[in-house]
């Protein structure tokens, strides 16, 4: 059967009514973050390949690194390794059948998020 009002539909109703959610939003930002940790790993692997290329290379790539926003880059990508590992745990939790309920959904991403954010600031104080 043609469906004659086809074109006067929008694509994706349920985006402009949808209530984000703590349990999507963290999700999402697992996703983020997980891509982000390539931008970090990238810069890594520049600077070892710059240490072993020469000191032209390896002082560019080091004050790159080194600066305010390599700092904030390698700052934030702690952050992003926490946050990651904590969702992948609770990812864990739930693929075991366990923490279903949307309480205690909520209250696994609540603690993921301070748990990520506790440990970014010890791994920044003590390493």
């Amino acid at each position: 059967m043609a469906d004659v009002n086809r074109g006067n539909r929008p694509l994706s109703p349920h985006l402009t009514i949808y209530r984000p959610q703590l349990t999507s939003m963290t999700s999402i930002f697992v996703r983020l973050t997980g891509n982000a940790l390539i931008v970090a790993a990238l810069m890594i692997v520049w600077w070892f390949i710059a240490a072993a290329t020469g000191p032209e290379a390896f002082a560019r790539a080091n004050g790159f690194i080194t600066s305010w926003f390599g700092d904030l880059v390698m700052f934030l990508s702690v952050w992003a390794v926490w946050y990651h590992s904590f969702g992948g745990i609770r990812h864990l939790i739930w693929d075991s059948g366990h923490m279903l309920d949307v309480d205690k959904s909520e209250t696994a991403g609540l603690v993921m998020i301070l748990a990520s954010v506790l440990f970014t600031i010890f791994t920044a104080i003590v390493l």
